[in-house]
């Protein structure tokens, strides 16, 4: 090895001691007759100190030349650091230098590479090599292995075992795009990259490994925000001869076993919501429960007292923020210009507030009496200070709406605490959605979810009404994992696809080689795959997956650091049998 130690683990035991450290030039202080080198790796920084008159002349002057990132090696002597740093676990010792090797020279870097840093989010991406020896950066990475390794560790413990899927496999309908690989030796036919190991794991249940798992990357060609990336990892499970319960027990575990073994944190058991309940309470079907502010609807306490608004809405539903009837006019039409962003979609805001003597004052005074205020004040189980947030309209883009004001209403009454968590399953989630567009059905999860067995009467009649043996783990907000049970008879796998408008050759084409194995004795199996790179954001306190990436695109799916995605030459696309079409510049 070049060291004998690293830039981290020097402490006051090892006084005296000759050591060798590597690593890289955070920074150089010259006080002229003193000179001072942080010297970076990745475990930590040391203090190295040069003295005029007790350093040789020569290798002054030798750390005096020296450049911000400048690899180095140096021999020298661990003394009591004599103003120590109490921010640095090395902050008690410094070495004092008595050789410097300069293993490469370096640049002056694009940006200062501190733990706060003055390059902006693209600059740090096209250097993201850069960007990675920062601080922050590498602790985000170290915590994405400790959590991987947690992960593996608990599956383990619990029989599991990991099971590589293919990368090249075949396009099938549903879902978010896909990502289409030509394939040179099969000409005008394409592979996929893998939304998910879906049909994989299922036949890996068929052929009786009872639990599998996978850290698996997936890919998808959707448009991009801070919690997506065109390539992201999940945890992929998949078990055999279970029951809904047996799976969220199982991984109700793996979740509490990660809050504690990387976060030091206990988690109660998880409580359960229904979708219906989500929705009806929440408007989401990942509810923030780190707060309470539950919906209250309104429908028969304000209606037909002459409020055209809310005489004519579908719904009149709202929140009550405790303790936010100081919210000034500006703040509150800040509020207002909020709901009404077109994003959101509503067409104004009702409040009222619970003045100190009980009495309410609202926006909408000359429709409503002291009395009727009174029955808002009731049905909001509001208390003097409180603030009722009031929407109307349709019922789904109300509820809509309401959930994104009152998101913004915790956050800005400081209730969304990163360093609070509440996680929660959310079940009974529909089996089938309806899309206008297409006029047809589409599977709310993928369509081999099992329905719930005691709905499957209404599969002729009132398909819309099925509910599916389906789940997700929400924590403060965001969908972290979601699974189903999944059908494993081939005849209520052909009604499904019937359902979703699958004719029986594009069902065949498709998915024929499941439906044939299900016909060599396929056990009831179900599983679930959570969003690894969002359980690290999460448990990072970042609003951004990206942070728990190592080389993430941007917001446009492009890696700048390499310039890619890039043309291809021409000699390849030949090969490919594949003819570029003129583009618009």
């Amino acid at each position: 090895m070049l060291r004998t130690h690293t830039c981290g683990e020097l402490r006051l035991d090892n006084v005296g001691e000759e050591v060798i450290l590597t690593g890289w030039v955070q920074r150089l202080r010259d006080k002229g007759g003193m000179l001072w080198i942080d010297l970076r790796d990745r475990y930590g920084i040391t203090q190295l100190t040069f003295e005029d008159g007790v350093t040789s002349a020569h290798l002054f002057e030798a750390a005096r030349g020296l450049g911000r990132e400048y690899v180095i090696r140096v021999v020298g002597k661990v003394i009591e650091r004599y103003s120590k740093n109490d921010k640095i676990p090395t902050g008690d010792i410094e070495i004092h230098a008595t050789k410097i090797e300069v293993l490469n020279a370096a640049k002056l870097p694009p940006f200062m590479i501190e733990d706060e840093t003055d390059g902006g989010d693209d600059l740090r991406m096209k250097y993201r090599y850069l960007d990675l020896r920062r601080t922050p950066v590498r602790r985000n990475l170290e915590l994405r292995h400790q959590m991987m390794r947690a992960v593996r560790s608990y599956l383990d413990e619990h029989y599991f075992i990991e099971v590589e899927t293919p990368v090249l496999i075949k396009s099938t309908p549903e879902g978010a795009r896909d990502f289409v690989v030509p394939s040179r030796m099969n000409p005008g036919e394409f592979y996929a990259l893998p939304q998910s190991p879906q049909t994989f794991k299922q036949l890996l249940m068929v052929s009786g490994f009872d639990k599998y798992y996978q850290i698996v990357k997936c890919f998808r060609d959707e448009d991009l925000r801070a919690d997506r990336q065109p390539e992201f990892t999940q945890i992929d499970c998949e078990l055999s001869f279970v029951t809904q319960e047996d799976i969220l027990n199982t991984f109700e575990g793996l979740i509490r076993h990660l809050f504690l073994k990387v976060k030091g944190v206990h988690i109660e058991k998880l409580p359960r919501m229904t979708y219906a309940d989500a929705m009806k309470f929440y408007g989401s079907d990942k509810p923030d429960t780190r707060f309470d502010m539950r919906f209250v609807e309104l429908n028969p306490i304000v209606k037909n007292k002459g409020f055209k608004v809310f005489d004519d809405a579908e719904l009149v539903v709202g929140i009550n923020a405790k303790g936010a009837a100081s919210y000034t006019r500006k703040q509150l039409d800040e509020l207002t210009d909020f709901v009404k962003r077109p994003q959101i979609g509503a067409t104004g805001l009702v409040y009222a507030r619970v003045q100190e003597d009980g009495t309410v004052k609202s926006s909408v005074d000359k429709f409503y009496t002291l009395e009727d205020l009174q029955g808002w004040a009731t049905a909001f189980n509001a208390e003097p200070g409180d603030l009722l947030l009031v929407l109307a309209g349709g019922k789904d883009k109300t509820r809509k709406a309401l959930n994104e004001l009152r998101l913004e209403i915790g956050e800005r009454m400081g209730l969304r605490d990163k360093n609070v968590f509440s996680p929660l399953w959310v079940v009974d989630f529909p089996l089938l959605e309806w899309d206008e567009d297409s006029n047809r059905y589409h599977a709310m999860h993928h369509p081999f979810t099992s329905p719930k067995p005691e709905d499957l009467e209404l599969i002729d009649d009132r398909p819309g009404d099925i509910r599916a043996n389906a789940y997700d783990m929400v924590i403060n907000g965001v969908e972290v994992g979601g699974g189903s049970i999944r059908i494993h008879d081939r005849r209520l796998q052909e009604q499904m696809f019937r359902l979703l408008g699958f004719s029986n050759d594009e069902a065949k084409a498709q998915f024929g080689f499941l439906m044939d194995a299900f016909e060599y004795g396929a056990p009831p199996h179900g599983g679930i795959a959570f969003g690894f790179d969002r359980l690290c954001s999460l448990f990072g306190g970042s609003d951004s997956i990206r942070d728990y990436i190592a080389f993430p695109k941007n917001n446009s799916g492009r890696d700048v650091m390499i310039d890619a995605p890039a043309p291809i030459a021409n000699t390849q696309l030949d090969e490919l049998h594949i003819k570029m079409k003129h583009l618009p510049s």
